[in-house]
């Protein structure tokens, strides 16, 4: 034992240590904030827990996950609005930016100032934007009624947040707005990395802009693309303020998506345990569906 501790390098094992020891506080850091809650969602989500009835808490097992699966009528409706959530928000901000980052790359006079307009709804938050949007589509006093009632498209005012034939849209453009900028930003940054030397051999090669993109720049954005929708993906899955602020989920459970359902159930009635549950299926539904995405893409590739 002896002979092994003397041939041990001490200066060399503390070399090798040093990265761990710089990222130790992190460490504690990502325990505290990150693994421990999502353990405790783990935890909760196998108790009936409700601050309002204390005598009845306790271990109940799955039967959280059975009430869910089995009995919950709110469940399956809220997870098809969840999936038609993700779909048109990111597909919509995806191609907006897209668009924007392409038009912001070329050159043309007030460049930099078409850049802070286009970033700027980033800089807020989910409730900071649900409250413009609210006033906007405001039915007595918004500034949309207003406009479509001057040019003749609508006779009176339209209830737009109330409304079930109207609500998801008009959730959707306030969610379209804010998100934007992240594929605005994201794509312009790859663009700038693409060397002029491709455009102008494509060009000599007789090349026109569908060409262009199509074998340069599309090529060049491909693994930022997956990244960011997949990333946008997640953050639309579970977004809630901007739901909730401006519609509750409701009229009719119309914009009640998954995270949205699990903050009524969790905070308007104080089920914590069954909220729970419902938390610990959203994530492995979103972990699933990313694996699956990041698998096909990699197929993509292969082939």
């Amino acid at each position: 034992m002896l002979r092994r501790l003397e041939n041990i390098n001490f200066k060399q094992l503390h070399r090798q240590l040093t990265p761990y020891y710089f990222l130790s506080p992190v460490i504690v850091l990502m325990l505290a904030f990150v693994a421990y809650p999502i353990l405790n969602v783990f935890y909760y989500s196998l108790q009936h827990y409700n601050p309002v009835t204390p005598g009845a808490n306790g271990l109940i097992w799955f039967n959280n996950y059975i009430e869910l699966f089995k009995n919950d009528k709110t469940f399956w409706p809220s997870l098809i609005v969840s999936a038609k959530w993700v779909f048109f928000v990111v597909s919509i901000q995806f191609i907006l930016g897209l668009v924007c980052a392409l038009v912001l790359n070329s050159k043309f006079k007030g460049r930099g100032f078409m850049r802070s307009i286009t970033f700027a709804p980033w800089a807020l938050s989910g409730v900071m934007i649900a409250i413009i949007w609210s006033l906007i589509f405001n039915q007595h006093i918004g500034v949309l009624n207003d406009f479509l009632m001057k040019i003749g498209i609508i006779n009176e005012p339209v209830a737009w947040l109330a409304n079930q034939s109207s609500v998801f849209g008009s959730v959707v453009v306030a969610e379209v707005w804010g998100g934007v900028p992240f594929f605005a930003i994201a794509l312009l940054a790859q663009l700038q990395s693409v060397p002029n030397e491709l455009y102008e051999s494509c060009e000599i090669d007789g090349g026109n802009s569908i060409a262009k993109f199509r074998f340069i720049t599309f090529p060049f954005l491909k693994d930022t693309i997956i990244l960011t929708t997949l990333l946008r993906a997640v953050w639309e899955f579970s977004t809630v303020d901007l739901i909730f602020v401006l519609t509750g989920g409701g009229p009719m459970n119309m914009t009640s998506t998954l995270s949205v359902y699990l903050t009524n159930v969790a905070f308007k009635t104080s089920n914590f345990g069954y909220g729970s549950a419902i938390g610990v299926v959203t994530f492995f539904i979103m972990l699933i569906c990313s694996l699956v995405y990041l698998k096909l893409n990699k197929l993509t590739e292969e082939n």
